[in-house]
């Protein structure tokens, strides 16, 4: 994807350190959205190490950038700390994220705050729940003092945070929550944020394409393996339809004259099932003109369905999240309205310096663990680092993703033709 100089020479870097490919990426230039306002809960305790007193650098989410500058000022603390930092990555399917991404950020981000290559250790589960579980028991054995874990699901989260808590070790939460005992954290994006953006996304959208008598179709991530799922939908349900819940009953209206005709969950994120179940609704009723989905990969089971039964583009927006290739390609195509993006390098930097703090035995500052994550099945909070999303579409693409080297001009313009790419300002 990336062919300057520059970003071979970080691949040669990490590859030494990790064995993994790394890339570097410029600061997004769109607008920031509200600091989250939560206020923090009470973070875990970390187990205090007999070293030479050392200062906790007073960081804070937006101190991340593209560089890595920050981590330099970590490496007091982590030559402080003993012990191996686990990370373990769920999959390698649902998102090419994980390979492409968060490894070698994650592995630039450790190197960068001194990490020498046996203090740390990133797995990759590849979507089965046992490996995951698995990997986790011997990173225990072997003598991690942190576990950084992107769950499967939520059972899988709780099964290996009660394996941590049993033997002393602190779990960090990555990108999913696990809610779970005392000494979890949460690092990821404001996830109820998230949802908002893709709600304002979409009745702007519905707006700018001049979608008469909105009959709205909402189609949900996995709710039921995942949830963060359900805070998204709190998000994009509040600004359209004036509820933060995770589903909306059909019939529902607002104040823009639209109407819900139905919120369908697609299990698990599945997308073959959720273009199965937008099928069967748009068969059963063809009246339907604006659609909402939870991430990208659901907006193109839907766009899929339109496009067979011969809907043009700008006719029926569609909506959605991770800022994926294939939904970039939609956008500018006009079948997309536009996606929320979550720049990668600072999760990874956010998540590095947290677990390096509590490798140490210090206790995060507040600039960083700067907020807290609800459970939605239970009264349960967690402290929580949440970082900033943007809104991506295709007047601020290229100052966005196309600057951050998160996508490749080349396969972004060989898809939808260098043309289509020029009238979008993307070079």
């Amino acid at each position: 994807m990336r062919s300057s100089s520059r970003f071979l020479a970080v691949i040669a870097m990490t590859a030494i350190v990790a064995g993994a490919c790394s890339s570097t990426a410029a600061t997004p230039t769109a607008a920031p959205t509200a600091a989250p306002t939560a206020a923090p809960t009470a973070a875990p305790t970390a187990a205090p190490t007999a070293t030479t007193a050392v200062t906790v650098p007073a960081l804070s989410v937006g101190d991340f950038d593209p560089a890595m500058t920050p981590m330099a000022k970590l490496t007091g603390v982590t030559a402080a700390g003993s012990g191996m930092v686990g990370v373990i990555l769920p999959d390698v399917t649902t998102s090419a994220r994980y390979t492409s991404y968060d490894k070698p950020y994650l592995t630039q981000a450790f190197t960068a705050a001194g990490y020498k290559a046996t203090d740390f250790k990133i797995d990759n589960a590849s979507g089965t729940t046992t490996t995951e579980v698995a990997l986790a028991q011997a990173d225990i054995t072997a003598g991690a003092k942190v576990l950084l874990v992107d769950p499967l699901d939520g059972p899988t989260g709780k099964q290996i945070q009660t394996l941590a808590a049993a033997a002393g070790v602190t779990m960090i939460s990555y990108d999913r929550a696990t809610f779970q005992g005392t000494s979890t954290y949460y690092v990821s994006f404001d996830n109820v944020q998230v949802g908002k953006l893709i709600g304002q996304g979409f009745m702007d959208c519905v707006t700018a394409w001049k979608i008469a008598k909105p009959q709205v179709f909402t189609l949900d991530g996995g709710q039921d393996t995942d949830p963060n799922a359900v805070d998204f939908a709190k998000g994009y349900n509040s600004v359209v339809w004036g509820q933060a819940i995770a589903q909306v009953k059909a019939g529902a209206t607002n104040s823009a004259g639209m109407t819900l005709v139905n919120e369908q969950l697609a299990p698990g994120w599945d997308n073959a099932k959720g273009q199965a179940i937008f099928q069967t609704a748009f068969t059963a009723n063809n009246k339907i003109n604006a659609t909402i989905e939870a991430n990208d990969g659901l907006a193109g089971s839907v766009i899929t369905v339109l496009k067979a039964a011969g809907v043009k583009a700008n006719q029926v927006p569609t909506v959605g999240q991770d800022a994926t290739l294939s939904g970039m390609e939609n956008i500018l195509q006009g079948y997309q309205c536009g996606s929320v993006y979550k720049p990668i390098y600072l999760e990874a930097q956010a998540a590095v310096a947290l677990a390096t703090i509590v490798r140490a035995g210090l206790t995060p500052p507040t600039t960083l663990v700067n907020g807290q994550t609800a459970d939605p099945a239970s009264t349960t909070t967690e402290p929580a680092v949440l970082l900033t999303p943007y809104w991506v579409n295709a007047a601020n693409m290229e100052s966005t993703v196309i600057k951050d080297k998160f996508i490749s001009v080349t396969d972004l313009c060989n898809a939808v033709t260098a043309a289509v790419c020029t009238k979008a300002g993307i070079q």
